[in-house]
């Protein structure tokens, strides 16, 4: 696990509780992200946005794959005059001037960062700020769709979502790098939540195997820090408690496909001793190509395809998540 010393470690915000009678926080802020490109991570979050505003709900879609943003081709909007460059380089002061519209009733894009490398990789103290400022709008859901991989920057921006979603295909290579995905983000929230007590260290420590024996789970850590720390102890099963990704597996084919997320989820249970949970899945279905060589959503060109009715299954068990 690399060492919290390789990048400047961002602080997740803790939401402040809003003013009476005024709202001064998005609902619920939602991150879409994968070990790898290519798996229709871009794809399913424009249809999901879709889904959810059609349900009556005010969503923004930001496009955060900086440097590779595709985002606005997945809704069928043309290239946009104005994206997260021109806030990230202060040619704008604030995140609204940002948005555009799309063909969709309640649906608005932040489009993603398309000019230079700085901007895709943004500073410690940018992304603090773009951070900071995602979380004001004032809508029902803001919905990130994240660059593939594990950098520091994406991990980030997926820590500090109310829901963490990842992508994977029901093939061995993208069901490795999915696990990796969420193994990296767990470790980047114990550096995050208290870098001063190590505990992406001890926990490293205890996962390791012995012997050929399979290592421990993270609340043995939890255990033994108690007979001789208690107050360290509570802090670090505070850090594991509010871990909880979700994934959905994309472009499933047979019922095997199908199972695939409930088995990840039960191997991540039995070997970190922590919760992930299942979203749905989305079947494989020719409509999605389609769609996307007539630059449309899948959503608006085919809605009553297999694949369609998948991202409604998921968009219904993400509104669920709040009941």
């Amino acid at each position: 696990m690399s060492n919290p010393s390789e990048a400047e470690v961002i602080e997740l915000p803790r939401p402040k509780a809003p003013a009476p009678g005024r709202k001064t926080r998005a609902r619920r802020v939602i991150a879409v992200g994968g070990g790898k490109g290519g798996i229709g991570k871009s794809l399913l979050s424009a249809n999901l946005g879709i889904a959810l505003a059609k349900r009556g709900a005010k969503v923004v879609l930001v496009d955060l794959d900086l440097g590779g943003a595709n985002l606005h081709t997945c809704l069928g909007v043309g290239q946009p005059k104005v994206t997260l460059s021109d806030f990230i380089d202060r040619r704008v002061q604030n995140l609204e001037d940002v948005l555009i519209p799309t063909p969709f009733e309640r649906l608005s894009l932040v489009s993603g960062a398309m000019d230079g490398l700085d901007a895709a990789n943004p500073r410690h103290s940018q992304k603090t700020k773009l951070i900071r400022n995602l979380r004001m709008f004032d809508v029902d859901y803001v919905l990130l769709d994240l660059g593939a991989g594990t950098a520091f920057n994406v991990l980030d921006f997926f820590l500090v979502a109310d829901t963490g979603v990842v992508v994977m295909l029901p093939e061995p290579t993208s069901i490795e790098n999915a696990y990796r995905f969420i193994k990296a983000a767990f470790f980047r929230r114990l550096q995050s939540l208290a870098p001063e007590d190590d505990f992406a260290h001890l926990v490293g420590q205890a996962l390791a195997p012995r012997d050929g024996q399979l290592g421990r789970t993270p609340w043995d850590v939890v255990a033994e820090l108690r007979t001789r720390d208690p107050e360290k102890a509570a802090r670090l099963e505070q850090a594991l408690g509010g871990f909880h990704p979700w994934v959905i597996v994309n472009q499933a084919r047979t019922r095997a496909d199908f199972d695939v997320g409930p088995t990840v989820a039960s191997a991540w249970k039995k070997f970190f001793g922590l919760e992930l949970g299942y979203l749905g899945a989305v079947n494989h279905d020719d409509a999605v190509w389609q769609a996307v060589r007539a630059r449309r959503s899948l959503l608006d060109a085919f809605p009553d395809s297999a694949a369609a009715s998948g991202v409604l299954r998921v968009a219904e068990n993400l509104i669920a998540l709040e009941r």
